[in-house]
């Protein structure tokens, strides 16, 4: 008999992973810059950078290091970070962030690994929780389901989002595409280590967002809990003044994430749990083809 997630594999593939499949595979397929084969382009140097690559001609000229550039002649290495804090569980049951995410890491996993690309996953909590190394194929991408469907009922408190980049920045040591799926609610100053993952890896944002992050309902007195520290505070809903610090808060904390990832370069895309995911995906790829052209 199937299990859960062979079920909600076979439903993906005739829903989603049919209308993307061929789509990301071009998007992706030579994000990888080495010492390969076809000339990529060139940049400014950067620290850290293999001092064999310098082009001295364009470096003469502009009085600036700049690097030659190459499409490697491999496959992608692709690495899923899956955050799976407490406030991943917000949201209509059924269909709450950790639902959304689990759907996104099958068809990743599945739409990278079937074009011979190696797929690998790190679930993050309050640290480090598990990794599954590199591989391909279906058996793969069920693998890395039936391990984050366990990991829910072991989520954690709040996601310090600093650790987490750094985490996957040790662990994944050759260059490769790194799609971060969150909701990038956490604490700490977690610039820095997003732009040290950046320079060295493609990373993509994938953020989950479900309206319970964003709204307050207009009920009166209620019972108000922190979504990553489990902390409860009683509050007048409809009190205009605490609707507007509500709201000021919720602000601050887009922009914050916003200006972030921006200053980056990280490419940063809303995933809502109401919306259809082949229509998210296919509004993902068709951003980052503008975003490339």
């Amino acid at each position: 008999m199937p299990t859960a997630q062979e079920k909600l594999l076979l439903r993906l593939e005739w829903r989603v992973i049919r209308r993307l499949d061929g789509r990301l595979q071009g998007n992706y397929r030579t994000t990888n810059r080495g010492p390969g084969i076809d000339f990529a382009g060139l940049r400014a140097y950067q620290e850290g950078d293999d001092a064999r690559f310098i082009d001295w001609n364009v470096t003469a000229r502009l009085n600036e290091p700049h690097i030659r550039m190459f499409n490697e002649d491999r496959e992608l290495t692709v690495w899923l970070v899956l955050d799976h804090s407490a406030s991943m569980s917000a949201g209509t049951p059924g269909r709450d962030k950790h639902a959304v995410l689990g759907e996104l890491a099958l068809v990743l996993a599945r739409l990278f690994g079937r074009g011979g690309n190696r797929v690998g996953a790190l679930f993050y909590d309050t640290g480090m929780q598990h990794v599954i190394p590199p591989g391909m194929g279906r058996r793969h991408a069920l693998r890395i389901g039936a391990e984050l469907d366990r990991a829910r009922d072991a989520r954690g408190s709040t996601t310090d989002l600093a650790d987490m980049f750094d985490a996957i920045g040790q662990l994944a040591r050759r260059r490769a595409l790194v799609l971060v799926v969150s909701d990038f609610i956490g604490e700490g100053d977690w610039e820095r280590s997003l732009r040290r993952l950046a320079r060295r890896h493609e990373v993509v944002a994938l953020r989950i967002v479900d309206l319970a992050d964003d709204a307050l309902p207009e009920a009166g007195v209620i019972v108000v809990e922190d979504a990553e520290t489990g902390d409860q505070l009683i509050v007048d809903s409809s009190d205009p003044l605490f609707r507007a610090r509500f709201r000021a808060g919720v602000s601050e904390r887009e922009a914050r994430v916003s200006t972030g990832m921006r200053r980056a370069g990280v490419a940063m895309h809303r995933i809502d749990t109401d919306r259809d995911l082949a229509d998210a995906l296919v509004e993902v790829i068709a951003r980052t083809e503008a975003r490339r052209a």
